[in-house]
């Protein structure tokens, strides 16, 4: 088994080549990591192509005697950046997967961007079934068009492919920083622009919490998933029966109610909230057809998140680096 993973270098990519190289189920594994921007190190069974997947032939190389895909790699909002990585790169790839002798397994780590996000209100909870609907700006439409060309791949040319898509992914303190009102923040919204500076201040002085209001004025109900229980789903997808030709929802069991998380850090951590009105919508992602066809299922509760966040503690070698804001 000859695994070619895009995005190596980022923080699912990373979390999925420890995951194969621990796993004695994955004993017999070898790893080549295509690498743009940042390289990792080689090893006995890590090897690294340094390239762009927008390249043809740098995806003709790295796709040489692969058996499986996992493509992680992806663009934020850079237009400038987005088609190519995220339309010809994941082309490319389709391309030189679909004619080659060894290929068994294309698996595309896709995003609830492609479903609005909190953009839009949902009157049931978010299924496979749920019709796409990218929200304004580049990021959500390319996401889109991923899902739509792996399927459109798999229709036309009969290849193993399943999409995992994921909410917001989670990992050491990322869900502590969600909530920061400091200019440490991770991701959105950017907590001190939306109240009076003197107050954001002293909100991250004390570590006073966001607690996010939904449109109707209830707090926001949002899907996380820990990058563990990521990883724990891509590998359980590989060479799955059970997973080819299919679209899972990857995420906790619930989602994320900021009112219960400003309730939890009140009572364990003292910690005070302020409510943050909001035009977003509450909705929640049905994970049941990954945990029955994939026999999948999270370990990150709403408990765990919190106190993985909060416990975890940073070594110096250890610097807290956001590739991408969120």
């Amino acid at each position: 088994m000859l695994i070619l993973v895009t995005g190596a270098t980022g923080k699912v990519g990373q979390h999925f080549i420890s995951g194969v190289l621990n796993d004695p189920g994955f004993s017999q594994a070898r790893i080549r990591a295509l690498c743009h921007n940042r390289l990792r190190p080689e090893t006995e069974r890590v090897e690294v192509i340094s390239g762009s997947i927008a390249d043809r032939e740098t995806v003709a190389k790295a796709l040489a005697g692969v058996t499986h895909v996992v493509h992680l790699a992806t663009c934020k909002e850079i237009p400038a950046d987005v088609m190519d990585v995220t339309v010809k790169g994941l082309f490319w790839l389709l391309e030189e997967f679909r004619t080659s002798a060894t290929a068994r397994q294309f698996i595309l780590i896709g995003g609830d961007a492609a479903i609005g996000h909190f953009f839009y209100h949902h009157e049931a909870p978010i299924t496979e079934a749920t019709p796409h609907q990218a929200y304004p700006g580049c990021y959500a439409l390319s996401k889109v068009l991923e899902e739509v060309m792996l399927e459109q791949f798999r229709i036309q040319y009969g290849i193993n492919t399943c999409c995992l898509r994921a909410p917001w992914i989670m990992e050491k303190d990322d869900f502590r920083f969600s909530l920061s009102f400091g200019p440490d923040v991770f991701g959105g919204p950017d907590w001190k622009t939306l109240v009076p500076s003197a107050d954001a201040e002293r909100y991250a002085r004390n570590g006073t919490v966001p607690l996010l209001l939904d449109a109707d004025g209830r707090p926001l109900k949002r899907n996380f998933v820990h990058v563990e229980d990521l990883v724990s789903a891509i590998l359980s997808a590989i060479d799955n029966p059970r997973a080819e030709g299919q679209l899972f929802n990857i995420c906790m069991d619930r989602p994320v109610d900021y009112g219960e998380v400003a309730a939890y850090l009140a009572r364990t951590r003292g910690l005070d909230s302020i409510d943050i009105a909001s035009q977003f919508h509450s909705n929640w992602m049905d994970n049941s057809k990954a945990r029955y066809l994939l026999d999948w299922s999270p370990a990150y509760d709403l408990e765990m998140l919190i106190d993985s966040a909060w416990d975890y503690e940073r070594s110096k070698d250890d610097p807290r680096i956001v590739w991408y804001p969120g």
